[in-house]
């Protein structure tokens, strides 16, 4: 059984996210995000409001609304 953690193919993504103001707000929204197919990394900074998404390809911004939205945030779209 082996992980791979990094991988050449990996796409970043950062998008922005309204509402969050603390660690557990922080993760909350990498939880969702983390269960999306093909995620291999979340890291959010509630802070800033960004959220860098590592994935094997593209994500559906819809899927990533939907889980953002899970967690009692709102997605404001890629930072």
């Amino acid at each position: 059984m082996s992980a791979q953690t990094d991988t050449p193919a990996s796409v970043t993504t950062v998008y922005q996210v309204t509402g969050m103001s603390c660690g557990h707000c922080e993760g909350s929204v990498s939880g969702e995000i983390s269960q999306l197919p093909g995620v291999t990394s979340v890291k959010a900074v509630a802070s800033s409001g960004e959220v860098t998404v590592v994935s094997v390809a593209p994500l559906d911004d819809e899927a990533v609304r939907a889980a953002v939205d899970e967690a009692g945030f709102e997605l404001a779209g890629k930072a």
